[in-house]
């Protein structure tokens, strides 16, 4: 009892505003991140998929940044990368530029799985209808491809949050910098660290959440209560267009 009556766990209602500013400005970066990831991905997934010499310059990128740990990822662009090409990074453009040399690379693999689920016959009865090879890809392929990706790649939000923990290096001000500043000052790392945890482990909820609605909202057909309801709002506009359609040709 002596021992838990040393930990001040109202610190953690003190400095609220500073933790969970701290958990917005990892959020941004790994949101940042992930769009530009799933791009870069997307295009190493094809180019891996595609013919030589470009499917082996895939296949070495892929392979080199999935063994690379974020630390290092960060320190390279920031304190290497800058001073090659000759511009000075802000913190917040080096870590979202580490995250998606590393990310993507993950994400070229769940988007080649993905890609290799689909049958060979939709892209082939696509062509033999004499649609163009790049909107059957488009339209046919990457939006089912993408249904299968869409719970890996919320996995990968998750680790990029996490991993946004390794800044500190650079001294981007997210979760686990703000908690050093913060136990520098009340020498309370028990305390500040659990709530930072605490954290991540609720990011990591909510953006399970939101991948799993994602998810229900691509279904086919769609379910969930969501889903159902933009379903539902999609149908009544396409029964009014079509309403209006009837009564302008009635009118003709």
């Amino acid at each position: 009892m002596d021992l838990l009556a040393n930990y001040d766990w109202s610190l953690v209602w003190e400095h609220r505003s500073e933790l969970l500013h701290g958990l917005l400005t990892a959020l941004e970066v790994a949101a940042v991140a992930l769009v530009i990831s799933t791009a870069v991905g997307l295009l190493l997934a094809l180019a891996r998929m595609g013919k030589p010499p470009l499917s082996w310059l895939a296949v070495i990128y892929i392979n080199v940044f999935r063994g690379v740990p974020a630390l290092v990822s960060v320190i390279w662009v920031y304190f290497g990368l800058s001073l090659i090409i000759g511009i000075s990074f802000s913190v917040f453009q080096a870590g979202v530029i580490a995250l998606v040399l590393l990310y993507s690379a993950f994400i070229a693999e769940i988007y080649r799985s993905a890609l290799g689920a689909i049958p060979r016959g939709q892209r082939e009865a696509g062509l033999a209808l004499g649609i163009h090879p790049v909107r059957v890809f488009a339209r046919v392929i990457l939006p089912q491809a993408t249904k299968i990706a869409i719970p890996n790649i919320g996995s990968m939000f998750i680790g990029m949050v996490k991993d946004t923990s390794t800044f500190t290096v650079i001294g981007l001000l997210e979760v686990v910098r703000v908690t050093q500043n913060l136990n520098s000052t009340t020498f309370q790392p028990f305390v500040l660290y659990t709530a930072a945890a605490a954290l991540y482990v609720m990011a990591a909820f909510g953006i399970d959440l939101l991948f799993r609605t994602i998810e229900k909202l691509l279904a086919t057909p769609p379910s969930g209560r969501v889903a159902r309801a933009i379903s539902r709002r999609r149908r009544k506009r396409l029964e009014a267009v079509m309403l209006r359609l009837d009564s302008a040709s009635g009118r003709t």
